[in-house]
């Protein structure tokens, strides 16, 4: 059967005052009431029953995930006592979702994406499942039409056409400077590492095995007593030995180069939501390019502002341009709109200045 996995585990440090240790950005409703999850969920509706829906996140998080998404059994909801990146988080569904159905058919999702239209990723969803299905000793990773030469994101060249948009891959690679992102973009060769993907279970659980074999066997052993280990100190230790990887630099890569690896175009608009510019983006600006992700926003004498906040809260901008304005529950943060990349920075400073008040 079809299964689906999502990857919840992220904090979204620079999503900071909003996001916090115990409620990170994928829980966050500032999505005409919708948090990213939900909207994960969501955009599997046609492609995945309820009942093969899986979600990976931290066990602190897990009472808010079985929250918000009401429809998704408990018991597919899988708490990682400690977060060892990717190749880890998939390591362990693979291995519990093997373990109930060893025949399984395995997509791999993000929940901190928007992706639209809905319509066109269900497609290419569709073309991924079919050609893991096909080629059950191979990995699928679905590759973005860059829009634009992006520096922030890493790159999946393709190579021959193996079936209707799918290719085989040649490399991954890392983020690239503005003139190289320019020349993949004009190659026509390239396409943004979306980090979703699909395979067999056990076609990933053969890689883990080969690339990454110490890891493989810890994980193997906690899924094979998960009912009783999960949320134990000793599942806390195991995961601790664990040599902490993503999927692309543990296995990908490695797949890559042995031709075991596919890639489906996925023709979408994409957009990462990390950060609070990437928020505005979803939103129309005003005619003074001021956009407010905020029930209660007004910017007088002002443009090019962000004002942020879930809440009735009323944020209000007069005489200034280019900030960020973000209200939370016992934090406000206001910065340049230049400088939202550093928010991430804060993190040490705040804990050295205020403990763990903040965090």
């Amino acid at each position: 059967m079809r299964h689906a996995v999502i990857m919840a585990g992220g904090a979204g440090t620079r999503l900071w005052p909003l996001s916090r240790k115990n409620r990170p950005k994928q829980l966050l409703r500032l999505f005409d009431g919708a948090s990213l999850l939900q909207i994960a969920q969501r955009r599997l509706a046609g492609l995945f029953p309820p009942e093969n829906i899986w979600v990976i996140t931290s066990a602190a998080y897990i009472e808010q995930v079985a929250r918000e998404l009401p429809d998704v059994p408990r018991g597919n909801l899988i708490g990682e006592p400690l977060i060892r990146d990717t190749a880890n988080a998939i390591g362990l569904a693979a291995n519990l979702l093997a373990r109930r159905d060893p025949d399984a058919t395995m997509s791999v999702f993000t929940a901190d994406h928007i992706i639209e239209p809905v319509a066109a990723f269900a497609a290419a969803i569709r073309t991924g499942l079919a050609a893991a299905e096909r080629s059950p000793d191979h990995l699928v990773t679905f590759g973005i039409t860059p829009r634009t030469a992006h520096t922030g994101y890493g790159y999946v060249r393709r190579g021959e056409s193996v079936a209707a948009h799918t290719f085989r891959v040649v490399e991954f690679k890392e983020k690239p400077s503005a003139a190289v992102a320019e020349q993949y973009v004009k190659s026509g060769a390239y396409y943004w590492n979306s980090g979703m993907f699909a395979w067999r279970a056990t076609a990933i659980l053969a890689e883990l095995g080969r690339c990454l074999p110490e890891n493989a066997a810890i994980l193997a052993d906690l899924a094979a007593n998960w009912e009783s280990r999960s949320g134990s100190e000793h599942a806390a230790q195991c995961f601790g030995q664990l040599r902490k990887i993503s999927i692309d630099y543990g296995v990908m890569e490695q797949a890559a180069l042995d031709q075991r690896v596919l890639v489906v175009e996925m023709n979408c608009r994409w957009l990462d939501v990390g950060s609070y510019p990437a928020i505005a983006a979803t939103r129309p600006p005003d005619d003074a390019g001021n956009v407010q992700v905020a029930a209660n926003g007004l910017v007088v004498g002002g443009s090019n502002n962000i004002l942020v906040s879930e809440s009735e809260h009323a944020l209000v901008v007069l005489g200034a341009s280019d900030l960020i304005v973000v209200h939370s529950a016992d934090t406000t943060l206001i910065c340049r709109r230049d400088q939202a990349e550093r928010i991430k920075d804060l993190v040490g400073l705040r804990v050295e200045k205020f403990g763990e008040r903040f965090e």
